[in-house]
Formats: C-alpha cells, structure tokens, sequence
C-alpha cells in the first residue's frame, strides 16, 4: 500500500494556529491487509500524527492522505460486516420518527457512505419515496441486497451528481471521520437539502468516556480516521455552516456480542479464540446494548418565510 501525505489546517473551523500534539503517528503499512480501509474490521491500533484544535475542539491527522491515495484505498477495501451493519442500521432507525414530524415531505432521501445499502431499506420502510446511497468501496456493494444495489452509486461523495435544494433528508453514519474535508462535505450537504430538510450524522465521540478511559487502544484512534469529532466540534461545523435547531448526543449501539469482542483490546490472537469459543457456545449472536462512544448530530436547513398577505388597508390604498 502506498500513500502520499499532505499538511493541512484545521479540517473544520480552518484554524492554522499551532495546535497541542495529541498523540505522534504509529503507522506501519506493512502491517495493514485489505480490511485497513474496511468497516467495522479488528482494529490495527495504528493513526496518523494527531494534534488538537485549540479553536473548535476538533481531534485530527495532519498530515493525512491525499484525496487520492484514499480514494484508491477505499475502492479496494474488503467488507464482511454486513451482520453489524444490519444492526447499525436498526439503532440509526430509531432517530427517523422524530425526524420525519419536522420535515415537509419524504420526497427523497440520501445516505452517505451506504456500505451495503442496509440503511437505504430503513429510508424506504420510513416512507421515503426516492431514496439513493454512495459508496466508494465495491466489495459492500456487492453484498447489498437486491432492493437496494441498484440504489447505490459507486464513487466518492460528489454534490454535482445531485440536484441543489431536492433532498429531504441527508444522513452520514461513520464516515465523516474518513473524509479528508467533513466541512465541504456539510455545505454541499446544506446546499442539497431542500427548505426546511434535515441531516442526520453518526459518528464517534473523542470525549466519550470509554474513549478517555481506553486512551490510545480505543478503536476510534485508526489509520481511517482523519479526525475525531466531539459534541462542540460537531455541533460548530453544523452552525457554521448554516445549520438550524442543530441537536448532538450520544446514543446506545445494539451489537452481537461477538462484534464487541473484537473492540476488547487484547490480541488479535486472543479475540478470534475468544470469538470462537463463544460462537460454539452459542453466545456470540446474543445482543448486547452498550454506549459505544458515539454521537449523532441533527440539523436543519431554515425554511423559507411564508409570504406575506397584502393587508387590507394597504389593498384599499392601493385602489384610491
């Protein structure tokens, strides 16, 4: 694998200040195999050089890849989680409800980073009536399901495939991390968006509790992640960049027990025999619901003013 490297500013509130080192890069390509750049895979314990933003709060890589390298890496990746995915996607549902009683109309809806499609049958069980997903990587597209491959556009997130003010509804579930700029990302997702339409973003949170208390061998710190967010570092991207009524929290995951052996941080030997004996014991499918040290963010674009009606008086003015 080979990357080329660029230095960058702050990927989010563009401040080039000096920012505090983090944590210096521990990254041996040499170690990495086709699951580097693959979702939810045993995590490698390997990140590029970061360092904090003293501005917005943001955690990130600088340097990081280039838009290039990591197109063509993403392209390649391989995929075999489409177990967690489906689960990811029921506990993304749940936010769905809530949404939709603010929105005007389910007209159409796009999710970014679809993977498998999974989240596409949610939107269309929700009631969304055009619903398309992007996906670099082609082995999740492969997996996808037949309701839904066809809905999936193979390629980078780029706005001008889409038509500006025609979506209802724009969600992102980790992958605004993997993007080497999150904020050109959110306007392009603003200027999509209809009047009054809604993004709904998951991903994970620096400042989450079992991210302080795992430090560097929490799975969020990896080579895929080019910055890591926190509730004001997202909450000021989606402000920033004209967002409304803009919501951040955290939530609950809901996965198999054996998703969550492999986040542990033991060995990689040491997990596939510990998933191997739960799974012959018949555990390892049992759900387990945890706090996983995620975020979701919600905002809204503003919705246009309703016009004005000519008062009367001014009518009756008007006719003298």
């Amino acid at each position: 694998m080979h990357l080329t490297m660029m230095e960058r500013s702050c990927p989010v509130c563009g401040s080039s200040r000096p920012a505090r080192v983090f944590a210096e890069a521990n990254v041996d390509l040499a170690g990495l195999d086709a699951f580097a750049f693959a979702s939810r895979k045993f995590p490698e314990y390997m990140h590029w050089r970061l360092v904090e933003c003293g501005v917005c709060d943001l955690l990130y890589c600088n340097p990081v890849p280039t838009p290039e390298s990591l197109s063509a890496a993403y392209r390649e990746a391989a995929f075999d989680s489409g177990t967690e995915a489906r689960y990811a996607a029921l506990t993304y549902s749940h936010f769905l409800p809530r949404i939709k009683r603010n929105l005007a109309d389910l007209d159409a809806a796009l999710d970014i980073g679809t993977g498998d499609g999974v989240f596409l049958e949610q939107l269309l069980d929700a009631g969304f009536i055009s619903v398309k997903g992007v996906e670099p990587s082609s082995a999740p597209i492969a997996s996808a399901g037949p309701r839904v491959r066809n809905l999936i556009q193979h390629d980078i997130f780029r706005a001008d495939a889409f038509q500006p003010g025609s979506i209802s509804l724009i969600t992102c579930f980790q992958t605004f991390e993997h993007l080497s700029d999150p904020l050109a990302m959110c306007h392009d997702a603003y200027q999509l968006l209809k009047p009054g339409g809604a993004v709904l973003f998951v991903g994970h949170n620096r400042r989450a509790i079992s991210a302080r208390l795992m430090g560097r061998r929490s799975p969020i710190f990896d080579i895929e992640h080019l910055q890591l967010f926190s509730p004001a570092s997202v909450r000021h991207m989606l402000t920033s960049t004209g967002f409304v009524d803009v919501e951040v929290g955290w939530l609950l995951n809901r996965y198999p027990i054996n998703y969550w052996a492999k986040l542990v941080p033991l060995p990689i030997g040491v997990k596939r025999r510990l998933i191997g004996l739960m799974t012959a014991l018949g555990i390892g499918r049992l759900t387990l619901p945890m706090p996983a040290g995620n975020l979701f963010a919600i905002g809204y674009k503003p919705r246009l003013p309703a016009p004005q009606k000519e008062s009367p008086a001014h009518t009756d003015d008007v006719r003298r």
